[in-house]
């Protein structure tokens, strides 16, 4: 029983909703069971930032693998590193290495590089068919690049990678939030640009990357508790948590929980 049960709202997600993705930078351990000891109830993914998992001693990683998957939450390795692997035609190694550590989730992204949108579907599908979860994500991490994606487009890829099989779309905003997808310079939202994509697809599949506190407000404003966020710090997890459910100034009194 949590402290203060008696004043504590509880959530109710729909199977598959009220995610909450953290970026793990680097973290040991140590550091990630004493994280998971106090906030793992409210983890569901765990990303190995971009190439992170590549420079750190094998067993270190299945250990941390390990601990994760012992919390119930799903760990993956960042999309920068399938991006390296698929740039130097060696998926198939990757995808091997990714299942020998233990990870549950690979991350299908383009956001370096150029990927065809057949290519893209036979990905997503050689990543169902190993049993792994099927995350994409569309952006491009060059601003520059990144603004020549109209709104429809974002929207078009986010409706074509779900109609290929992917489980989960993560809309790009890298670990800043500012400047990129949905995300002005100043790191507020688009509003115009998200009410496109709020029209036309499920937004219950997309999980926002949100690593700034006014954006999380604002998403789980707009969307309610459920909300699926990601790109969170680890030290900012049970931040999150209070803001979903209305145990902060921001969301107090305002939050659905449904």
């Amino acid at each position: 029983m949590n402290a203060f049960d008696f004043l504590t709202p509880q959530r109710n997600p729909k199977i598959g909703t009220g995610i909450t993705m953290m970026l793990d930078k680097g973290m040991g351990p140590v550091h990630v069971i004493d994280l998971l000891e106090i906030s793992g109830q409210y983890v569901d993914l765990a990303k190995f930032g971009w190439g992170t998992s590549a420079i750190h001693n094998r067993e270190i990683i299945q250990e941390k693998v390990e601990i994760y998957q012992s919390y119930d939450v799903n760990p993956y390795p960042g999309g920068t590193l399938f991006e390296i692997a698929y740039l130097q035609n060696k998926f198939d190694e990757f995808l091997n290495e990714v299942d020998e550590l233990g990870f549950g989730a690979v991350e299908i992204s383009d956001g370096t590089i150029e990927i065809s949108p057949d290519e893209r579907e036979r990905i997503i599908s050689v990543v169902k068919d190993n049993g792994f979860l099927a995350i994409t994500e569309v952006g491009k991490k060059d601003p520059a690049k990144d603004h020549l994606l109209t709104p429809e487009k974002r929207l078009e890829i986010v409706n074509r990678d779900l109609e290929y099989g992917a489980d989960l779309v993560i809309m790009e905003a890298r670990e800043g939030g500012k400047g990129i997808g949905l995300f002005d310079s100043h790191g507020e939202v688009k509003e115009d640009d998200l009410q496109i994509l709020i029209e036309g697809t499920d937004v219950e599949k997309i999980i926002w990357e949100a690593p700034q506190k006014n954006q999380q407000a604002y998403f789980i404003l707009k969307f309610g508790a459920n909300v699926n966020l990601g790109n969170i710090p680890p030290d900012e997890i049970t931040a999150l948590e209070t803001m979903r459910l209305g145990l902060r100034g921001d969301t107090l009194g305002k939050v659905n929980l449904g």
